[in-house]
């Protein structure tokens, strides 16, 4: 009976080993073969501006060689760190315009009592 290399090769239970979740893997790979493809079609323009493949391999997909980097441990995942809250973003500047007027008031030489005074 003839082998045939797919996609099941390597192990998905291997790989599931470096990632936290099976969507962290698929994005991994997605992300890495659009890198290998990105290389490939800059090949002859000289660009070098994209990472070429890790590891040399008898796949022909970008998928397939993505995953078999994984295996091997050339590509690893970075756990990138949260984005704020556009909540907490709003209170921040909002801190810190209150604190830019009272250092403005302070540099101009205004106390609080004259503020009250014209109103």
């Amino acid at each position: 009976m003839r082998r045939y290399d797919t996609l099941i090769n390597p192990e998905i239970e291997g790989l599931l080993d470096t990632t936290e979740s099976k969507f962290g893997l698929v994005v991994l790979g997605a992300r890495r073969a659009r890198q290998i493809t990105s290389y490939y079609g800059q090949l002859g323009e000289g660009l070098g501006a994209s990472v070429p493949p890790q590891i040399t391999s008898t796949f022909r997909k970008p998928l397939s060689m993505a995953l078999e980097e994984v295996s091997v441990g050339k590509i690893v995942p970075i756990e990138l760190p949260d984005e704020p809250e556009i909540e907490e973003v709003v209170e921040a500047e909002a801190e810190a315009e209150a604190e830019a007027e009272v250092l403005m008031g302070e540099e101009s030489g205004e106390t609080s009592s004259e503020n009250d005074e014209s109103a």
